[in-house]
């Protein structure tokens, strides 16, 4: 088979969460405009449009989103981590001969940019795609696996006709993600060459 597994980003490949933060309190300084950054983290994954409506009048959203994405580089790279398991998931599909693609709602230079810093080399990085819209670059990619951690990640798969693989590791319990269709609920990333493995080694020649 022509494996090729799709891996959402935040909360999934990285635990964005200390460098978002970090954007956000340096937006809300710049600004004068509160922003509750702690707040903010626990709902990691829908588009940044949602979460600044939280906090900015609609028609200060665009010109907002615009800044934070400019200002993100130097704030929100550096602090932000590898999720355990994440480099060794993405070897592991390409040890296998398939390719690890990410595809994420995030600001596609940002994504390259923790990627590299992290030093995980997926064979593609897809951006700017949320939910279902994923399902596009998931189908263009040929993707047989979809892996994340939020609910919008299962909607992604399952609309691609992916395997929806998901790990609690973001702002969704397990039970919210099995509830949502996942297919296949793993502990974190760490679990997920093993599990690879097996699902390959099940796959018709």
């Amino acid at each position: 088979m022509n494996l090729t597994v799709g891996f959402d980003l935040d909360m999934t490949l990285i635990d964005s969460r200390p460098g978002i933060r970090a954007a956000y309190q340096a937006l809300s300084a710049e600004t004068g405009t509160f922003i509750d950054a702690d707040e903010a983290v626990t709902r990691l994954g829908p588009p940044l449009d949602e979460e600044l409506a939280y906090w900015f009048p609609e028609a200060q959203i665009p010109a907002m989103a615009d800044r934070y994405r400019e200002i993100y580089p130097a704030y929100a790279i550096g602090p932000t981590p590898a999720m355990p398991g994440a480099r060794e998931a993405i070897e592991a599909v390409q040890a296998l001969g398939g390719r690890a693609i990410v595809v994420t709602a995030k600001h596609e230079p940002n994504a390259r940019l923790h990627l590299a810093h992290l030093g995980i080399e997926p064979d593609a990085v897809i951006g700017w795609l949320w939910a279902e819209a994923k399902a596009g670059a998931l189908r263009e990619y040929g993707a047989q696996v979809y892996v994340g951690d939020h609910v919008g990640d299962v909607r992604g798969a399952r609309t691609a006709g992916a395997l929806s693989v998901a790990v609690p590791t973001g702002p969704c319990p397990e039970p919210e993600l099995r509830a949502a269709g996942a297919d296949v609920v793993l502990p974190d990333l760490t679990a997920l060459p093993d599990w690879l493995a097996r699902y390959v080694a099940a796959q018709p020649v």
